[in-house]
């Protein structure tokens, strides 16, 4: 038996204290049921104070003597099951073997527990939840998407791992980098830069910005995915470490930044420990197509998607409220076209690490 971090006993806990309470409700001969928070659209709020996205008060009753629920009942209670077993192993899986280890057939019945992927995926994030304990927190992992560079050492797993040390490819960020996996051991980083595709974190390596400007350098590929995301929120809240964010100039690259900043609307019950309320948007601007004297070969014209979908950031409360992000919004749909970061190669090859952001740093122009 492993002896438990604070956090597992934590979860642990709760899986226990939602097996006692289902017993309870057996042994007063009542009906087993029990009450999970709404993970809907209308039942997430923005929260001005705090500026991330919460859940609401309203749950849903998941009961067992109701036709329409028993299955997801089963379900959840075996999703909370399989956890409770990976905690007490101190073993860890991805959320697909999670679904392998649950899936059988419920005798003397064909039935399966889960009949593909898609339908446990939902039932884990509702256990997270009901559990108040992140995905990564139930020993759960997902695949790695995202690398880190810069004047950090950390340990991993009981690992010294010097990330000003890790060569062309960086510190693979792992899906789980809660503080028991994870241990910041030395910064001396004044700040960090996160871009949104690995291409142009090469660019940024391969330039030894991270060296020259002393800071830590992080990419997502993309969408920056759970682990990147909780990385970036305990470099900034344990180590105090100002975010700057380096995203293409295109209503997908504005949704980025909201999903680091506020937190993600389908998963609005982690902001508090994804989101970072205090990150600055960098670039790339609407504006720099003429500030930087791009050429015309490098624009991409908006379609009916794009500007849809700008419209719709547009409207978020959080960038409603901002003339600054207004203007940002209605210049780029009055451009009529789109710019991505490698646009800046247009320029010089290393015009964006050795011109474009450290210019802005030392000017301290952002999008807040």
């Amino acid at each position: 038996m492993p002896d438990f971090s604070k956090q597992d006993q934590r979860t642990l806990e709760s899986i226990r204290s939602l097996a006692d309470l289902l017993r309870r409700r057996i042994r007063a001969q009542r009906d087993p049921s029990i009450s999970i928070p709404a993970r809907t659209l209308s039942n997430i709020r923005y929260n001005a104070t705090r500026r991330i996205l919460e859940m609401g008060k309203r749950t849903t009753d998941r009961q067992l003597f109701n036709l329409g629920q028993a299955k997801s009942f089963m379900q959840t209670i075996l999703v909370a099951s399989g956890t409770k077993k990976l905690i007490e192993m101190g073993k860890t899986t991805s959320i697909r073997g999670l679904y392998y280890m649950l899936k059988h057939d419920i005798k003397p019945t064909k039935e399966p527990t889960f009949a593909d992927q898609g339908e446990c995926d939902p039932i884990i994030e509702d256990c997270e939840v009901l559990l108040d304990a992140l995905r990564e927190e139930l020993h759960l992992f997902a695949d790695k998407r995202g690398d880190m560079v810069g004047n950090i050492i950390l340990e991993d797993k009981g690992d010294e791992i010097d990330c000003s040390r890790m060569g062309s490819g960086g510190y693979a960020v792992p899906s789980i980098v809660e503080p028991d996996v994870i241990k910041f051991k030395k910064c001396n980083a004044k700040f960090i830069l996160h871009v949104e595709k690995g291409t142009v974190w090469q660019r940024f390596n391969e330039d030894k910005f991270w060296k020259q400007h002393n800071c830590i350098l992080t990419h997502g590929a993309g969408q920056p995915p759970r682990g990147v995301r909780r990385m970036l929120n305990r470099l900034h809240n344990e180590l105090k470490l100002p975010v700057y964010c380096l995203l293409d100039n295109d209503p997908w690259g504005y949704y980025i930044y909201s999903v680091i900043k506020q937190g993600s609307i389908n998963l609005a019950y982690e902001s508090q420990r994804m989101a970072i309320p205090e990150a600055k948007f960098i670039g790339l601007r609407s504006r720099d197509f003429e500030r930087c004297k791009l050429s015309d070969s490098v624009k991409i014209s908006l379609n009916d998607t794009d500007r849809r979908r700008a419209r719709q950031i547009a409207e978020y409360p959080w960038f409603a409220r901002k003339k600054s992000w207004q203007k940002e919004i209605a210049q780029m749909l009055s451009n009529g076209f789109k710019l991505e970061v490698e646009a800046l190669i247009s320029r010089d090859l290393s015009y964006v690490t050795e011109e474009y952001v450290p210019t802005l740093l030392r000017e301290g122009v952002f999008l807040d």
